[in-house]
């Protein structure tokens, strides 16, 4: 008997007949012999619905109150789950995430969790009866309720794998697998296999939707086999496992693109020591992630700094920005919102060199010109014109021969 933990996304359980779907599959799944916990994400755009309701209430909804209301989308998934299977005659029980034992951090709309001790679940899966997991959320320390982020549901569900040691993460989608590419950007992407927990990390950090970037992290901590698969169908997916031999002359795994992007330009900063560490502690102390920074030299003792964030945090990037860059004697600040994000991944770049010559021709060959250049042992990053993203996909993947563009 093995004990397996799956996952069911928005999609998946989005309405009462595809919650019926999801019940047959893991019901199956338990008869067979196995034990069973899923952790399910609301139904369809419910958290999306849930945060317009907010809104609608309050222009800057108080983020205790936020995570109160997003985390009831989960808790309905949860327990109209747990009543379908036991209408077909499995045995269910539906935990909230505080209940499943989750402890977090206690920052209320992005929380991390801190441990995760699943007594009650445990005891459930003894009874031999499918434990039903609300996901994207926990309590911190005071019982008060955080949600765990955008795609938190993957975490939870890697997270409960590793809690239970359980043999399987399977992470059900409205996709097939990991893909080379974007198939809806590039029709010749293809399924992987199998793909690496740094490569899979690499992947959802530069854009790839497919995995949450903290549910892979926690899965390469813990070493849980994650199973990324179709809930449509029951096709092989992709497993994110440990490095294994890769295919013989594969250097680029797959390509990930991100419009989620924003470059913000600190235009004649002084150069003098200790100024960009003043920029960046400031931006970093509101929480703000910057990803690719590029420092031009100027002459007259200035430099322009320019560095990328998400869309969604520009506005408040420049409440932190500003009042720094006039502190310190900078000219002005730009932002360009038309922008986006191009990475090619594969483990074998590390021992292989060449990529980054062939990535630039491929965006050559179309004439998309190269803003911010950004590396890492095992990626190349590119900042493109936001217009241009499908054709620098489609060039990069025929260059390296990726998916059913290989010779």
């Amino acid at each position: 008997m093995a004990l397996i933990v799956q996952k069911y996304g928005g999609t998946s359980v989005g309405s009462v007949e595809r919650i019926f779907n999801v019940a047959r599959r893991v019901a199956g799944c338990a008869r067979s012999g196995n034990a069973v916990a899923v952790v399910v994400s609301a139904m369809g755009d419910t958290t999306d619905d849930l945060l317009a309701l907010a809104r609608s209430v309050s222009e800057k909804p108080p983020e205790r109150e936020t995570a109160m209301l997003l985390t009831t989308g989960e808790q309905v998934s949860a327990a109209l789950l747990a009543m379908a299977l036991d209408k077909l005659g499995c045995p269910a029980c539906s935990f909230t995430g505080p209940q499943a034992g989750i402890l977090t951090d206690g920052v209320p709309l992005d929380a991390r969790i801190r441990a995760f001790n699943p007594v009650k679940v445990r005891q459930a899966l003894e009874e031999g009866k499918v434990a039903v997991v609300a996901g994207f959320q926990g309590a911190d320390p005071d019982g008060l309720l955080n949600t765990l982020g955008r795609g938190g549901s993957d975490t939870t569900a890697v997270a409960l794998a590793a809690a239970l040691g359980a043999d399987l993460c399977e992470i059900y989608t409205d996709v097939d697998g990991v893909y080379t590419v974007d198939p809806r950007l590039v029709p010749a992407a293809g399924k992987m296999d199998f793909i690496s927990y740094d490569e899979m990390l690499e992947m959802a950090s530069l854009g790839a939707k497919v995995l949450h970037p903290r549910a892979v992290d926690c899965g390469r901590a813990h070493g849980v086999v994650i199973h990324v698969r179709s809930s449509f169908n029951e096709e092989t997916g992709t497993l994110v496992k440990e490095d294994t031999a890769l295919e013989t002359g594969t250097v680029v795994r797959g390509i990930a693109c991100d419009t989620d992007q924003a470059k913000i330009a600190i235009i004649g900063v002084p150069d003098r020591p200790g100024i960009a560490a003043r920029i960046f502690s400031a931006i970093g102390q509101r929480g703000i992630n910057v990803d690719l920074i590029v420092q031009s030299i100027r002459r007259n003792g200035e430099n322009d700094i320019l560095f990328t964030v998400r869309a969604d945090d520009v506005d408040k990037t420049l409440a932190v920005v500003k009042p720094v860059a006039d502190e310190v004697g900078a000219r002005d600040v730009c932002v360009h919102r038309g922008v986006a994000k191009v990475s090619v991944i594969g483990a074998g770049m590390m021992h292989h060199s060449g990529v980054a010559a062939s990535m630039f021709e491929a965006l050559a060959s179309e004439g998309i010109n190269i803003e911010i250049i950004s590396t890492s042992e095992i990626r190349i990053s590119c900042l493109i014109d936001e217009t241009r993203v499908q054709d620098a996909a489609r060039a990069i993947h025929r260059k390296f021969g990726l998916g059913n563009d290989r010779q």
